[in-house]
């Protein structure tokens, strides 16, 4: 008889609970096995001379370290996998992973990721990541910088392609880029915003406790001395502690006995994430303390309080670009009141941003969690998936705020044939109202908010002017390695690596096991109360953390809602200043009249073309969205002709924004101009009649109100369209 068939036979005779302490041990041993390799894993990765955890083969293009204003930022282009084909014509995609403690790569961790959807969607596709250690000296503005001279080179590498680059930014990545955005309109396309916070201040009571993180301690003065005491480095290990202390009960029980239950199956994709997770990279001193200021206690991004180093403001309405949030209710980093506020700091009305225009659309997912919004693969094939494919569509949309909502495309859906994937994609109009809905703060949430931020200016300036020349003169190099080496982040990978020698066993010892594993029956009563255990544990951590969250926001409103408080920071009055909007620019609202004032006089010029463009904008308004049906025809009807003849992209993006606002400044003149526009040959007009009539047909029936617009296009382009059959219609 053979060893395992004698385990076999031993196996058979036990008990349920003498089964059950077999399994739990065997279990024990390879979670331990499991925890030595995340070690020697922790170990390998960071000897590596630029750690990723990237899923894909990548060509470095343009390293940071080389430009001007050196930074440790580079620009790689990646490599599509055997049998990807890549269209040309279609803009590049740039994916910006978040530098906020974790290394680079997430973002592309995984085929199902947002590289694989833009690389499976025909984009050409590169990525922007960074180097553990900052250049000595960088700062925020130096790496905004090289993120622009990494978007100038995408897009000359791409000189065919329909579109400026697309740019999907995570997290910390967002406010980055939006930066560079601001200062550099005429650079990036289509910026995607994944969980990124931008109004820092935002929430609601009882949720969103990172918010008042630092604040209780009394601001920024701690991020100072942290600096101070890793020798101008500051220590990414305690942004990830900071995002580990939101969930206890994930940090402390649930995912450890995940693994410890599932530790068969899921050991592969816990490994997988703790390489990065387990990761942290640095940043200079300087580069976080203005981000702390500036950002996490300042607020001052969506107010248009920050301006670069040569005197210019920093004012989110000069970006060009159409702009895509996605952010969730399940994201306790970055919930949608912040991933959306900034909307309502920079405007007063929707109506302002299509004068302004600007595009910005928002998809609000009910449950995925932070790094699901750029990790999960079910998100990656669902919503990158329908964005990457409607890119184009976004970017002509007419200015305005809209959502996007996302339903099943079954096969009761009109044409059927022209939705991309599983799900309908429409663009809802949506008002500011819609935004407030949301939830956020009261005036007096406003004024504790503010009057934290002065307190942060205040005991920054005593920490700076009463002990940071101690702390500074006392902290050497090596005291601060040897901080970041005990970091309890990275001491519990070292502890359980081969660098212990107590775990010299457990190799072989986990082998053993695995050669005589007997996982336990599923129905043995005592993994029954393991689980109810387990589950009894995770709702202890989950209520200590509630109580911890509620005593935290009480904290912070007693402190600094007193009267008091808030008196001797300046704050004290009415006409105390809290939370501003952006100031008014007269040079803007300037530039606004002239345009007002030259769009008078252009209801009557143009040609063919603008007045195809204004019928496709008037005749589908009725619908009160738009769905990528009508697109799909609309881009089918352009690829059948050459490309010399097409419309070059952005000046097709500057016809339909120019239309729409002829038509949102006086639509009834707009619509009885078209006639004089239109060429005198028949043929002609009847060619662009059949286009109008495909495209706004694609949605399936039209509403009342369209077809009364239809038939009054149809009268002042004198022709009758010849309306082909329906499978003609749609497969042309």
């Amino acid at each position: 008889m053979s060893e395992v068939q004698q385990a076999m036979a031993i196996w058979s005779n036990l008990s349920p609970i003498q089964r059950y302490w077999m399994d739990a041990w065997q279990r024990t041993i390879l979670v331990l096995d499991v925890l030595r390799e995340r070690g020697n894993q922790y170990f390998e990765h960071n000897a590596s001379k630029a750690p990723n955890v990237l899923g894909f083969a990548v060509e470095l293009v343009l390293d940071g370290r080389t430009l001007p204003r050196p930074v440790n930022y580079g620009l790689v282009r990646v490599v599509p996998p055997e049998g990807t084909r890549l269209d040309p014509l279609k803009p590049p995609f740039i994916i910006v992973d978040p530098r906020a403690g974790h290394g680079p790569g997430i973002g592309g961790m995984k085929a199902d990721s947002e590289i694989g959807v833009a690389l499976a969607a025909g984009h050409p596709c590169y990525f922007i990541g960074f180097l553990p250690d900052p250049v000595p000296g960088q700062t925020v503005e130096d790496v905004c910088r090289a993120e622009a001279a990494f978007v100038a080179e995408v897009a000359q590498r791409h000189p065919k392609a329909e579109g400026k680059p697309v740019i999907i930014a995570n997290c910390q990545a967002g406010w980055q880029i939006m930066m560079m955005a601001a200062t550099n309109p005429d650079l990036p396309g289509a910026i995607m915003l994944a969980g990124t916070p931008l109004s820092y201040w935002a929430g609601v009571r009882g949720k969103n406790p990172l918010r008042y993180l630092g604040r209780t301690l009394g601001g920024t003065w701690l991020t100072a001395l942290s600096g101070d005491l890793g020798h101008g480095i500051f220590d990414g290990a305690h942004l990830v502690a900071n995002f580990e202390s939101l969930n206890p009960a994930n940090t402390y029980w649930t995912n450890a006995y995940n693994v410890y239950s599932k530790v068969d199956t899921e050991a592969s994709r816990f490994l997988d994430f703790e390489t990065w997770w387990g990761s942290p990279v640095l940043l200079n001193a300087e580069e976080m303390q203005w981000i702390a200021d500036n950002l996490f206690v300042g607020n001052k991004l969506a107010t248009g309080e920050l301006r670069t180093s040569d005197g210019l403001r920093i004012d989110l309405r000069n970006i060009k670009s159409s702009i895509i949030v996605f952010c969730s209710w399940g994201d306790n980093i970055t919930p949608p009141q912040q991933a959306l506020g900034w909307i309502t700091d920079l405007y007063d009305s929707e109506a302002e941003i299509a004068a302004n225009g600007q595009t910005i659309v928002y998809t609000l997912h009910q449950s995925i969690g932070h790094l699901g919004i750029f990790v999960s693969g079910k998100v990656a094939s669902k919503e990158h998936n329908e964005f990457a494919a409607s890119m184009e569509m976004i970017d002509l949309l007419p200015p305005g705020l809209y959502e996007a909502v996302l339903t099943q495309a079954d096969e009761g859906v009109a044409h059927r044939e022209l939705v991309q994937g599983q799900y309908l994609m429409t663009l809802e109009p949506r008002t500011l109202n819609d935004i407030r809905a949301l939830g956020g703060n009261s005036e007096e949430d406003e004024r504790c908010f503010a009057t934290a931020a002065r307190v942060s200016e205040v005991n920054h300036s005593l920490y700076r002017t009463l002990f940071a020349p101690l702390v500074q003169a006392s902290a050497t190099e090596q005291s601060a390695r040897a901080m970041r080496q005990m970091h309890p982040n990275l001491v519990r990978f070292a502890m359980f690596s081969d660098q212990n020698p107590l775990m010299a066993q457990i190799k072989e010892l986990a082998q053993a096991v695995r050669n005589a594993r007997q996982p336990v029956d599923a129905d043995n009563p005592f993994l029954a109360m393991e689980r109810s255990l387990s589950s009894w544990i995770a709702s202890s951590w989950d209520m200590w953390g509630q109580m911890r969250d509620s005593l935290t926001e009480s904290m912070f409103l007693n402190a600094y809602g007193s009267p008091l408080v808030q008196a001797m920071v300046g704050l004290g009055l009415p006409s105390g200043q809290t939370h501003q909007r952006i100031e008014r620019d007269l040079a803007r609202e300037a530039a606004d009249a002239r345009l007002r004032s030259e769009l008078t006089k252009r209801f009557e010029v143009g040609g063919l073309a603008e007045a195809l463009a204004r019928a496709l904008i008037y005749v589908p308004e009725p619908y009160g969205s738009v769905d990528e049906r009508g697109f799909a025809m609309f881009r089918a009807m352009r690829a059948e002709k050459p490309t010399e003849a097409r419309l070059p992209w952005m000046h097709l993006k500057d016809l339909l924004r120019d239309q729409f606002l002829l038509l949102r400044l006086d639509q009834e003149r707009a619509i009885r101009a078209i006639p004089g526009m239109l060429p005198r040959e028949t043929a002609e007009r009847r060619a662009a009649l059949e286009q109008l009539h495909r495209v706004v047909g694609a949605r399936g029936a039209m509403p009342e109100e369209g077809r009364r617009r239809l038939a009054r296009v149809d009268n002042l382009f004198g022709v009758k369209a010849e309306k082909p059959a329906s499978g003609e219609a749609m497969h042309a």
